[in-house]
C-alpha cells in the first residue's frame, strides 16, 4: 500500500512534526485528526505531545516503517532551504507560487496537473522521470486551473480549446500549455530562462577523445554541426555550452529557438512565433542579413529548413542546430530524406553528434544482480560478460525512484576527405564500414558494466542500433 496525503490537510502537520515523530495525515472530521504513524514509534507519550503541539485530539493508524518513509521522502521531503521563498517575492499562502519554488529547488523541468474522473494529481518532472508529488480536490484543482491561467493571461472563459502562454518572473520564465481532456483541463508549465553561465563542455560528458573532435569542429569557422537526439536528451544544453565557448566580442551570434531555454550575455536570441509568420526559416532568411558569424536554429524540421542552413553554412557561417535521429550515421539518411543534395552535406556537414541522457543508480539504495544474457535484447551482441549488474532499489535519497542525477553519452561522427567522398557518392554501406567511433549502444553497455546505470534504463538504446 502506498500513502496518499491530501493536499487540503498536509498544512494540518509540519514537516519537522511529520519527520520527527514519523507521522503523516490521513483524515479529519469532527472527532480529530487520524494520523498515520511509524509502528515503531506508535505510544501514548508521543500521541500527548503532538495533541498538545497542534491542538487537536488525534488516534493513530499503526503503518509499516517502509511505508511511512516512502511517504516522508514523498510529501515531507527536507529541502525546503534550497530556494528561498523571500527571495521569490511572493505570498507564503499561495499554493501555486509555492509549488512553483519547490519545483524550481528539487531542479524539477515541469509540473504537470492531471485531473481524472474521481481526483486530480500534480507531478514533477525530475531527472526525466514524473514523481508524484500531490493530491488535489476536484474543486481546488479548478481554482488552481483559474490561478494559471489568469498569471499566464489567457482567457478563463475557454475551456474547449488548447491555450498556450508564458508566466514572466525576475529569475526565470515559464511556459503553460493547456490542453483539454475527458475530465477537465490538463496543463504543462516549462520551467525556462534558465541562466547558462554554468554551462560548460567540459562537464557535459565528453570523453578526451570525443571532446577534442567536437572541439575540432566547432572551431572551424564555416559549415554546420548537427545534434540528434529524442526530446529531454540533452541537446540543447549541448549546443549552449557550446555557444558559450565561441561566445566573445569578435563574433555576431543569432539563434531562434522554440522556446528560449537558456539565457546568454552577448547573444542575440529569438523567439519563434509560427503564429505570424516567425519560422525557423523565415528567421534564418533574415538572419543571413544581419551579418552574423555564428548561426544556431533550435531545430531543423523541415526541408526548406534544411536546405536554408546548408545554405548559410556554404555562405561563410557557423551553423549549429538538432535533428531528430537515432544515431550520428542516421543524420545522412534524414536530410537526404528532406532532399539536401548529397554532395551538399559532403561540402558543408562537419560533424554530427548524437546524444542520450541516462538516470544513474543512487548508490546509497543499488542492488546487485546477477547476469542474464536473456534479458538483454535478442537484437543486442552483447561484447563482452559481467559478473554481475545493478538494479533500482528506492531510498530516502532519491525520492525512492533507484535514479539519482543523469549523465550525457555521445556518438560523433566526424567527416573528413575519405567520408566526405562516400556521403558524394551515396555510399552507405562503405561509409558505415569506415566509421571508427563508439556507438551509443557501445557506451551505455560500459556504463551498465560500471555500475553507474541499470539495464532497464539501457534498453531503448540497445534496441535502436
Amino acid at each position: 500500500m502506498s500513502l496518499v496525503i491530501d493536499q487540503e490537510i498536509r498544512h494540518l502537520v509540519s514537516a519537522d512534526m511529520a519527520n520527527h515523530y514519523r507521522v503523516l495525515p490521513g483524515l479529519v472530521n469532527d472527532h480529530g485528526l487520524t494520523l498515520y504513524i511509524d509502528e515503531a514509534n506508535n505510544s501514548e507519550d508521543v500521541k500527548d505531545e503532538i495533541e498538545m503541539l497542534i491542538g487537536h485530539r488525534v488516534s493513530f493508524i499503526p503503518t509499516d516503517t517502509a511505508e511511512i518513509q516512502k511517504a516522508l521522502s514523498r510529501y515531507y521531503r527536507q529541502e525546503r532551504d534550497l530556494v528561498s521563498i523571500k527571495s521569490f517575492s511572493l505570498s507564503e499562502n499561495d499554493f501555486l507560487e509555492m509549488l512553483i519554488l519547490e519545483a524550481r529547488s528539487l531542479k524539477s523541468s515541469d509540473i504537470h496537473f492531471e485531473i481524472y474522473e474521481t481526483e486530480a494529481r500534480i507531478r514533477f518532472r525530475i531527472d526525466g522521470q514524473l514523481i508524484e508529488r500531490f493530491r488535489v480536490e476536484h474543486d481546488n484543482y479548478l481554482e488552481l486551473v483559474n490561478k494559471i491561467k489568469i498569471k499566464s493571461k489567457l482567457n478563463i472563459t475557454e475551456k474547449r480549446l488548447p491555450q498556450d502562454g508564458r508566466i514572466t518572473t525576475g529569475e526565470f520564465d515559464i511556459r503553460v500549455s493547456i490542453l483539454p481532456t475527458l475530465f477537465g483541463e490538463k496543463i504543462v508549465m516549462r520551467l525556462l530562462g534558465q541562466d547558462a553561465s554554468n554551462i560548460s563542455l567540459n562537464i557535459l560528458g565528453f570523453k578526451e577523445e570525443e571532446h577534442y573532435h567536437y572541439l575540432e569542429a566547432v572551431r572551424k569557422p564555416n559549415g554546420i554541426i548537427l545534434i540528434s537526439g529524442p526530446t529531454g536528451s540533452g541537446k540543447t544544453t549541448t549546443l549552449y555550452a557550446t555557444l558559450k565557448l565561441l561566445n566573445d566580442d569578435k563574433r555576431n551570434i543569432l539563434t531562434v529557438e522554440d522556446p528560449i531555454e537558456y539565457t546568454l550575455k552577448g547573444i542575440n536570441q529569438v523567439q519563434l512565433k509560427e503564429d505570424i509568420g516567425l519560422t525557423f526559416s523565415a528567421a534564418l532568411k533574415s538572419f543571413l542579413r544581419q551579418d552574423p558569424d555564428i548561426i544556431m536554429l533550435g531545430e531543423i524540421r523541415d526541408p526548406e529548413t534544411a536546405l536554408m542552413a546548408i545554405r548559410a553554412s556554404l555562405t561563410g557561417h557557423l551553423v549549429l542546430s538538432t535533428i531528430h535521429t537515432n544515431s550520428a550515421l542516421g543524420t545522412i539518411s534524414r536530410l537526404i530524406d528532406m532532399g539536401v543534395p548529397s554532395y551538399l552535406i559532403a561540402e558543408t556537414l562537419n560533424l554530427s553528434v548524437a546524444q542520450r541522457l541516462l538516470r544513474k543508480l543512487c548508490n546509497h539504495c543499488k542492488v546487485r544482480v546477477p547476469f542474464i544474457a536473456t534479458d538483454f535484447p535478442r537484437s543486442f551482441k552483447i561484447p563482452y560478460t559481467l559478473d554481475n549488474l545493478y538494479k533500482p532499489s528506492g531510498c530516502n535519497n532519491c525520492f525512492h525512484t533507484g535514479y539519482k542525477g543523469r549523465m550525457a553519452i555521445y556518438e560523433l561522427f566526424s567527416i573528413g576527405y575519405e567520408t566526405a567522398i562516400m556521403i558524394k557518392n551515396n555510399e552507405t554501406q562503405k561509409l558505415a564500414a569506415a566509421i571508427k567511433y563508439k556507438t551509443l549502444s557501445a557506451q551505455a553497455y560500459d556504463l551498465l558494466a560500471s555500475g553507474e546505470t541499470s539495464l532497464e534504463e539501457i534498453y531503448s538504446i540497445l534496441i535502436n542500433i
